[in-house]
């Protein structure tokens, strides 16, 4: 069961489809950490041309991701509600795995510093308990 549907996180975060790349937030610890699913499907319009004869999700998208709900997180505390979360830095990626069509991603960013207006998370990416993806990211949360 999710904590957060579709509907929800498009409360908090500006994305919208086909740019939102979360199903649900299954858990949420305000201002410190998020977990995300993101069900894979082949009807993702980027398949079309990642790669069509071997559809594979592009890794930046998965970072991307991992960033928005990484921003579910940040923006849930208090202090920043309505405001946007911007990337300021990605270090540290690693791609571990392919993900393809029919994949359940499950997407952990955990802030582990925040300091005025600028919070980087640790955020990892599974497929079925492996790690696919993870990075370090950093976010610069705008102005009102």
């Amino acid at each position: 069961m999710s904590l957060l549907t579709t509907k929800e996180i498009m409360d908090i975060i500006p994305h919208r489809q086909p740019f939102l790349l979360v199903d649900t937030i299954e858990e949420l610890e305000p201002g410190v950490r998020a977990v995300g699913k993101k069900c894979v499907s082949y009807n993702e319009p980027y398949f079309a041309g990642h790669f069509p004869e071997e559809p594979v999700m592009p890794g930046v998208l998965i970072v991307e991701a991992l960033a928005q709900v990484g921003a579910v997180a940040i923006l849930s505390k208090p202090d920043f509600k309505g405001r946007t979360a911007y990337f300021g830095a990605i270090n540290s990626a690693k791609f571990k795995q392919k993900v393809v069509p029919g994949d359940v991603l499950t997407l952990e960013t955990e802030i582990i510093k925040v300091k005025g207006p600028i919070g980087v998370g640790s955020a990892k990416a599974y497929v079925d308990g492996k790690l696919a993806v993870q990075a370090e990211l950093t976010f610069a949360v705008g102005e009102k």
